[in-house]
């Protein structure tokens, strides 16, 4: 039965590299469809820890991301809609980058653990300053290794461009042709 109900939830997940408007369009669009959307975990255990983070520390936020996931999609009717402000290709490059490596649990919750539909935020917005945050000179190679990841694991995807509403009318756009079951991989500018 459980495996029936996660067939019926359209999960939508918003992913990119850092300062590129996750958690707004998450918000925004979960807003628009009247649901829910997921927060990144990620930012809330950093923001509690009193040490540098680890390697190890990013599989915590995997599994926090996990475990937080699953507790919303229970918590929505079988067939809903369920945004994702982050997802497992995340961890994977981030560890990749910081730590030329990434852990294998990671490694196969990319692979296995699937959304219907990625939405990968453009590089378009400006850097904008957050003590989380590390790469602002490595945007344009982090986009392309989310890209790659993306192709390489033949995930649905669209890259979402535009300022404000015109980047949250893209993902809208986005969402209604998966919604009307349309499959293309294409650039909403």
């Amino acid at each position: 039965m459980e495996k029936e109900a996660e067939k019926q939830l359209i999960k939508v997940a918003i992913t990119g590299p850092e300062s590129t408007g996750k958690s707004w369009l998450a918000e925004h669009l979960a807003a628009h469809y009247g649901t829910i959307w997921v927060n990144e975990y990620a930012r809330e255990y950093l923001e509690q820890l009193q040490r540098p983070y680890t390697f190890n520390d990013i599989l915590t936020i995997a599994k926090g991301q996990l475990k937080a996931e699953n507790e919303a999609a229970q918590s929505l009717p079988l067939q809903s809609l369920i945004f994702c402000d982050t997802e497992f290709i995340v961890t994977k490059i981030w560890c990749n980058v910081k730590y030329g490596r990434s852990h294998s649990l990671i490694n196969r919750l990319v692979k296995n653990h699937r959304y219907d539909l990625y939405l990968l935020c453009d590089i378009d917005m400006p850097w904008e300053f957050d003590p989380l945050r590390e790469h602002p000179q490595q945007r344009e190679f982090l986009f392309d290794l989310y890209i790659k990841e993306l192709r390489e694991n033949h995930l649905p995807f669209k890259v979402i461009s535009g300022s404000g509403n015109k980047r949250l009318e893209n993902a809208i756009q986005a969402v209604e042709e998966l919604l009307s079951g349309e499959k293309s991989h294409q650039r909403f500018s």
